[in-house]
């Protein structure tokens, strides 16, 4: 069923125009994005500068586990700033409010805390992977006359 919502409901809000500014840079979990098209788009701005440049530096860092959590309050938030069904923002707000731990060593049973973020939000879920694209749309590059967006 999260899988069913995620395709009818947030994939739309991804490739919507005015939108899709948002979501340019992004090719990690999105419907058309994959690590091809963002090799195919980082030589392609290579080649680009090395029209006007004599030499181009390229530094790649692995931000894999930077951001391998997703905090439920900002996901909410930023949620909150698309035009989604109001069921499908209130039944995400429960969904992910009604999130427990328990740590078991042994059999010594730790009392249940609650979970206010998610590696990323409920392993196994559909949910997981697209809110990662909602929750890493702020992030842009700082200079963009360096890195044009596509």
């Amino acid at each position: 069923m999260k899988k069913i919502l995620v395709k009818s409901l947030l994939y739309p809000v991804i490739t919507e125009p005015e939108c899709r500014h948002l979501f340019a840079d992004q090719y990690a979990f999105r419907p058309t994005g994959s690590t091809t098209s963002a090799l195919i788009s980082i030589f392609q701005q290579i080649t680009n500068l090395l029209q006007e440049h004599d030499y181009v530096h390229l530094i790649s860092l692995d931000f894999s586990k930077a951001f391998d959590s997703v905090r439920h309050y900002s996901l909410v938030s930023k949620l909150a700033e698309f035009a989604l069904p109001d069921c499908f923002y209130n039944w995400l707000i429960d969904y992910l409010s009604s999130r427990k731990h328990q740590t078991k060593v042994g059999n010594v049973k730790f009392t249940f805390r609650a979970i206010n973020a998610s590696r990323p939000i409920i392993q196994g879920s559909g949910l997981g992977p697209v809110s990662y694209v909602f929750t890493a749309s702020e992030l842009h590059a700082l200079f963009s006359s360096i890195w044009p967006t596509p």
